[in-house]
């Protein structure tokens, strides 16, 4: 849990009220790095927002004396170190629970997964969602915060924005600049000064993988990191919209529109591109009726299909789109939070 501190009276808050109300002062980040465990409470009445049960509420101290309340569905006992503990497994999905602070829990869910190694040389391409010119608060696009936050992430880590570039492509008939502008991401892209990039301008190669023909965009084996940034939601004919179908936005246009119902591309893709890490939004998640709901939660990992399956569990989604089917959830190591004490069924919820 990060806190925000004014350098001068020493008052701190949750959440980031940008300068101290006394002093006027920009209110400095203040990191927690040892937590432990002051307080529990079993609960065994269950709610809308919270099924299982039983579950307990930690009161958790870091070393500087700041307080705050967490779920788990671990039992604990007081003056127990409370430290998730990250792991190496490419396979690993992280899932940390946002409150105040987008930057923080993005900053938790990388480092859950064993973090990532750049530089003022790597060469980053970020794939936002990008399908309709929409404004934020209706949840079709990757929010313009999201993306906001991980360019801070990317350069509090090493980058160069001048090695950054943003990814997008329309496969409608809408102009990707309109899209853009409405959904406020290109405002993002202006104000760190990122490159943005059409990717059916670029040149595109082809690739075949299990028996499929397919063209992806060479900005794929160009660079040295590439972030899938999918906006997590549900869909009536495709069940979920996840990290892999973002993916698909390197396909050529032609392709994208014919493959986009194959649920077989979406089972091998990953086959044909290099490694990419996948950073999901799931703080707002739109629903098959379009009706937005609150989850508050970001997913990290290097596999697209563990994150959306594991996606599917803490929503208690059970019509799963075919691509995910085989996947068993015993099987994906999951880190941070457990799926048990996150939860809640989606569809059910207004």
């Amino acid at each position: 849990m990060a806190f925000f501190q004014c350098p001068k009276c020493k008052n701190t808050w949750q959440y980031n009220i940008s300068k101290c109300p006394d002093c006027f002062l920009d209110l400095e980040r203040i990191k927690s790095t040892k937590i432990k465990v002051i307080g529990i409470s079993k609960v065994k009445i269950s709610s809308v927002f919270h099924p299982k049960t039983p579950y307990y509420i930690l009161v958790l101290e870091n070393e500087k004396g700041n307080r705050w309340v967490q779920k788990s569905i671990r039992e604990h006992k007081i003056g127990d170190e409370f430290r998730p503990k990250p792991s190496k497994n490419k396979q690993t999905v992280s899932i940390w629970k946002t409150k105040y602070d987008i930057l923080e829990t993005i900053e938790k869910t990388i480092e859950l997964i064993g973090g990532i190694k750049i530089n003022e040389e790597s060469k980053i391409l970020i794939l936002p969602t990008l399908i309709s010119a929409k404004h934020p608060y209706l949840a079709d696009n990757t929010s313009p915060e999201f993306l906001d936050s991980v360019i801070k992430f990317l350069t509090q880590s090493g980058a160069n924005l001048k090695n950054i570039k943003i990814a997008f492509q329309s496969f409608d008939n809408v102009p990707i600049e309109a899209s853009a502008q409405k959904s406020q991401l290109l405002n993002v892209c202006l104000k760190h000064k990122i490159a943005v990039l059409d990717l059916a301008k670029t040149s595109f190669l082809k690739k075949e993988v299990a028996g499929l023909n397919i063209q992806i965009s060479e900005q794929a084996f160009k660079n040295d990191l590439i972030i899938n940034l999918p906006i997590l939601k549900l869909d009536q004919k495709k069940k979920i919209k996840g990290a892999t179908n973002n993916i698909l936005t390197l396909l050529s246009k032609k392709d994208y529109l014919s493959f986009e119902e194959n649920n077989k591309i979406l089972k091998v893709i990953n086959k044909v591109l290099p490694e990419y890490l996948n950073i999901a939004e799931g703080i707002y998640i739109q629903k098959a009726d379009k009706v937005v709901t609150y989850l508050g939660l970001i997913f990290a990992s290097f596999n697209s299909l563990n994150l959306d399956k594991v996606f599917t569990e803490v929503g208690m989604i059970k019509n799963l789109p075919e691509y995910l089917k085989d996947i068993k959830i015993e099987h994906i190591q999951i880190t941070g939070r457990h799926p048990g004490e996150l939860q809640y069924n989606i569809e059910k919820i207004y």
